[in-house]
Protein backbone atom coordinates (compact mmCIF):
# COMPACT_ATOMS: atom_id res chain seq x y z
CA UNK A 1 0.00 0.00 0.00
CA UNK A 2 1.71 3.09 -1.19
CA UNK A 3 2.03 6.04 1.78
CA UNK A 4 0.21 9.16 1.02
CA UNK A 5 1.02 12.66 3.06
CA UNK A 6 -0.94 15.58 3.32
CA UNK A 7 0.41 18.42 2.79
CA UNK A 8 -1.54 21.49 4.03
CA UNK A 9 -1.28 25.29 2.93
CA UNK A 10 -2.79 28.72 3.20
CA UNK A 11 -2.45 30.86 -0.40
CA UNK A 12 -3.75 33.79 -1.57
CA UNK A 13 -6.70 32.35 -3.96
CA UNK A 14 -5.57 32.06 -7.49
CA UNK A 15 -2.16 33.23 -6.96
CA UNK A 16 -0.18 30.52 -5.61
CA UNK A 17 3.26 30.32 -6.46
CA UNK A 18 6.29 27.63 -6.22
CA UNK A 19 7.96 29.46 -3.68
CA UNK A 20 7.57 29.20 0.15
CA UNK A 21 5.48 27.39 1.87
CA UNK A 22 4.82 25.20 -1.39
CA UNK A 23 7.67 24.61 -3.52
CA UNK A 24 10.06 23.39 -0.14
CA UNK A 25 7.29 21.18 1.02
CA UNK A 26 6.42 19.47 -2.38
CA UNK A 27 9.80 19.31 -4.28
CA UNK A 28 11.48 16.80 -1.61
CA UNK A 29 8.29 14.28 -2.16
CA UNK A 30 9.22 14.57 -6.23
CA UNK A 31 6.47 16.09 -7.39
CA UNK A 32 6.24 18.75 -10.28
CA UNK A 33 5.56 21.68 -8.00
CA UNK A 34 4.39 23.93 -10.68
CA UNK A 35 1.61 21.29 -11.83
CA UNK A 36 0.53 21.03 -7.94
CA UNK A 37 0.32 25.35 -8.15
CA UNK A 38 -1.00 25.49 -11.17
CA UNK A 39 -3.91 22.80 -9.85
CA UNK A 40 -4.27 24.93 -6.59
CA UNK A 41 -4.67 28.21 -8.95
CA UNK A 42 -7.38 26.38 -11.14
CA UNK A 43 -9.22 25.58 -7.77
CA UNK A 44 -8.54 28.89 -6.10
CA UNK A 45 -9.41 31.25 -8.99
CA UNK A 46 -13.09 32.01 -7.50
CA UNK A 47 -11.49 33.23 -4.26
CA UNK A 48 -9.28 35.88 -5.68
CA UNK A 49 -8.03 38.13 -3.24
CA UNK A 50 -8.19 36.01 0.05
CA UNK A 51 -6.31 33.46 2.22
CA UNK A 52 -7.74 29.92 1.14
CA UNK A 53 -6.87 26.55 3.55
CA UNK A 54 -5.68 24.06 0.60
CA UNK A 55 -4.82 20.28 1.19
CA UNK A 56 -2.51 18.92 -1.44
CA UNK A 57 -2.87 14.78 -0.77
CA UNK A 58 -0.05 13.31 -2.18
CA UNK A 59 0.85 9.23 -3.24
CA UNK A 60 4.37 9.15 -3.04
CA UNK A 61 4.84 6.08 -4.78
CA UNK A 62 2.98 7.38 -7.90
CA UNK A 63 3.76 10.66 -7.18
CA UNK A 64 -0.04 11.80 -8.15
CA UNK A 65 -1.51 14.11 -6.33
CA UNK A 66 -5.42 15.40 -5.45
CA UNK A 67 -5.35 19.10 -4.44
CA UNK A 68 -8.88 19.91 -1.81
CA UNK A 69 -10.08 23.59 -1.42
CA UNK A 70 -11.16 24.99 1.89
CA UNK A 71 -13.14 27.54 2.42
CA UNK A 72 -11.94 30.70 2.60
CA UNK A 73 -12.42 32.89 6.50
CA UNK A 74 -15.89 34.53 7.02
CA UNK A 75 -14.60 37.82 7.07
CA UNK A 76 -12.57 37.17 4.08
CA UNK A 77 -16.06 36.11 1.86
CA UNK A 78 -17.70 39.14 3.69
CA UNK A 79 -15.53 41.57 2.44
CA UNK A 80 -15.66 40.61 -1.10
CA UNK A 81 -19.33 40.23 -0.94
CA UNK A 82 -19.30 43.79 0.55
CA UNK A 83 -16.53 44.92 -1.91
CA UNK A 84 -14.75 46.57 1.14
CA UNK A 85 -10.84 46.75 1.17
CA UNK A 86 -11.05 45.52 4.84
CA UNK A 87 -13.72 45.96 8.16
CA UNK A 88 -13.82 48.80 10.12
CA UNK A 89 -11.74 50.31 12.78
CA UNK A 90 -14.54 51.06 15.00
CA UNK A 91 -17.44 48.50 14.47
CA UNK A 92 -20.59 49.94 16.07
CA UNK A 93 -20.23 53.39 15.39
CA UNK A 94 -18.59 53.15 11.78
CA UNK A 95 -19.82 51.03 8.88
CA UNK A 96 -17.69 50.37 6.02
CA UNK A 97 -20.31 48.61 3.63
CA UNK A 98 -23.60 46.79 3.45
CA UNK A 99 -24.58 43.02 2.28
CA UNK A 100 -28.14 41.80 1.31
CA UNK A 101 -29.48 38.86 3.21
CA UNK A 102 -29.32 36.49 0.91
CA UNK A 103 -25.45 37.70 0.27
CA UNK A 104 -25.45 36.55 4.11
CA UNK A 105 -27.25 33.60 3.53
CA UNK A 106 -24.70 31.83 0.60
CA UNK A 107 -22.28 32.37 3.28
CA UNK A 108 -23.73 30.63 6.02
CA UNK A 109 -24.52 27.73 3.22
CA UNK A 110 -20.74 27.94 2.13
CA UNK A 111 -19.75 27.96 5.99
CA UNK A 112 -22.13 25.94 7.49
CA UNK A 113 -19.83 22.47 7.12
CA UNK A 114 -17.23 23.94 9.58
CA UNK A 115 -19.65 26.06 11.77
CA UNK A 116 -21.33 24.16 14.65
CA UNK A 117 -24.50 25.34 13.87
CA UNK A 118 -27.53 23.12 14.12
CA UNK A 119 -29.43 24.86 11.20
CA UNK A 120 -28.83 27.50 7.93
CA UNK A 121 -30.76 30.08 10.48
CA UNK A 122 -28.01 29.73 13.31
CA UNK A 123 -25.46 29.32 10.77
CA UNK A 124 -26.73 32.85 9.21
CA UNK A 125 -26.71 34.26 13.14
CA UNK A 126 -22.98 33.52 12.89
CA UNK A 127 -22.25 35.19 9.24
CA UNK A 128 -24.54 38.13 10.64
CA UNK A 129 -22.10 38.63 14.04
CA UNK A 130 -19.01 38.41 11.63
CA UNK A 131 -20.88 41.45 10.26
CA UNK A 132 -21.27 43.22 13.34
CA UNK A 133 -17.61 43.27 14.13
CA UNK A 134 -16.57 43.95 10.53
CA UNK A 135 -18.88 46.94 10.43
CA UNK A 136 -21.22 45.34 7.80
CA UNK A 137 -24.97 46.67 7.23
CA UNK A 138 -27.14 44.08 6.54
CA UNK A 139 -29.87 45.10 4.05
CA UNK A 140 -29.22 48.52 4.78
CA UNK A 141 -29.35 48.15 8.86
CA UNK A 142 -26.95 47.49 11.22
CA UNK A 143 -26.91 44.05 12.15
CA UNK A 144 -28.34 43.61 15.48
CA UNK A 145 -31.41 44.88 13.54
CA UNK A 146 -31.43 42.26 10.76
CA UNK A 147 -30.75 40.04 13.43
CA UNK A 148 -33.49 40.54 15.80
CA UNK A 149 -35.38 40.57 12.35
CA UNK A 150 -34.06 36.81 11.33
CA UNK A 151 -35.37 36.00 15.52
CA UNK A 152 -38.49 37.34 14.35
CA UNK A 153 -39.12 35.25 11.50
CA UNK A 154 -38.80 38.26 9.09
CA UNK A 155 -36.11 35.92 6.75
CA UNK A 156 -37.94 32.46 7.35
CA UNK A 157 -38.90 32.46 3.75
CA UNK A 158 -35.66 33.16 2.61
CA UNK A 159 -33.94 30.67 3.95
CA UNK A 160 -36.55 27.64 3.50
CA UNK A 161 -36.46 28.94 -0.15
CA UNK A 162 -32.37 28.62 -0.80
CA UNK A 163 -32.52 24.67 1.16
CA UNK A 164 -30.51 22.58 -0.72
Amino acid sequence: MAEKKTLSFIVDGGQATGGPPIGPALGPLGLNVMQVVKRINELTADFRGMKVPVKVHVDQETKEFEVEVGVPTTTALLIKEAGVEKGSSQPGKEFVGNVTMEQVVKIAKLKMPEMNSADLKSAVKEVIGACVSLGLKVEGRPPKEAMRELESGAWDSLLRGSAG
